[in-house]
């Protein structure tokens, strides 16, 4: 029997998750209108930018000036990924009233993302909840390799549960389940997601994949027949994961909401104007590598 929800929530992780993996310098501005432009689409949730090192996360370094410059508008909620305390504070003085923060289901891949085993990485979560709850910013968790892992390959749909239930133990309002490679398969991922509802709400889990093999929208329509309410997705589906060799972008927005659209799902979430961002993006992207390429020929 289908369980496909009413109404979706869109989580759009582009201007965070999606550029963070560009190799050319994207400047202020376009980082700011992408935002604006995302807004006006309709998007309601918007995860802007991250507080993390820009040693390891060059394109995030102006998370600061981000948020000093961001045209906040009441009824968005704007997030941004926090990896400890010092990103806690951080986010506190940008205004954000959501952060997140960042484990997964594999030990290797979190000791190669995050030089830490997962309980240590939870252990660290614990001052920034508390700091987030001292503020009132709500706090979401996300899972990396979720349906695989680039170094140890299989994951166990009840390591997946059991990390997600440790998330909300420690105050998370809502955990994001990452098919960060994009090795996923439909039954797969009604599985892993089947086992995450022995631990939480429905309405708590969103779903985070990557479209490496074309799985993607496959994957999330399995999980909609569970009932699944809350995607992640990106827009022109940029994206990737430094850590994770060979994975590539994040399922699109525009196809989500095509996809939604045609299963009359509601997102409140206009088509046309999304798909205009996605290919304003697109090209100032590439605008930005031939601009950039020249300069260093010239060099």
């Amino acid at each position: 029997m289908s369980l496909l929800a009413n109404k979706i929530k869109i989580v759009e992780v582009s201007p965070r998750d999606g550029l963070q993996n560009e190799k050319q310098a994207i400047d202020l501005n376009t980082k700011l209108e992408l935002i604006d432009r995302l807004v006006d689409a309709g998007l309601k949730n918007i995860e802007v930018t991250g507080f993390v090192s820009p040693k390891w996360v060059p394109q995030l370094a102006d998370s600061a000036q981000l948020c000093q410059q961001l045209n906040q508008q009441q009824d968005v909620n704007y997030s941004a990924l926090v990896p400890n305390v010092k990103g806690m504070q951080a986010a506190i003085a940008g205004n954000i009233k959501e952060v997140a923060v960042f484990t997964a289901a594999s030990e290797s891949f979190t000791k190669k993302n995050i030089n830490c085993s997962i309980e240590e990485s939870l252990q660290r979560f614990e001052p920034v909840i508390a700091l987030a709850k001292q503020h009132d910013v709500k706090v979401r968790g996300y899972v990396s390799c979720v349906l695989g892992c680039p170094y140890e390959g299989e994951v166990k749909p009840e390591k997946v549960a059991q990390v997600a239930e440790k998330l909300f133990n420690l105050g998370c309002y809502e955990v994001s389940l990452g098919d960060t490679i994009g090795t996923g398969t439909p039954l797969k991922a009604q599985h892993m997601f089947n086992a995450c509802l022995q631990v939480a709400a429905i309405d708590r889990l969103a779903l985070h994949f990557h479209n490496t093999y074309g799985q993607a929208l496959a994957n999330i329509y399995a999980c909609l027949q569970l009932g699944a309410s809350i995607i992640d997705s990106s827009v022109a589906g940029l994206g990737g994961c430094p850590y994770a060799k060979g994975a590539s972008g994040n399922v699109a927005t525009e196809d989500v909401i095509y996809m939604l659209q045609g299963m009359n799902i509601e997102t409140s979430i206009n088509l046309n104007k999304l798909i205009e961002t996605g290919n304003w993006i697109s090209k100032s992207l590439n605008t930005l590598t031939s601009s950039q390429v020249g300069r260093a020929n010239h060099k």
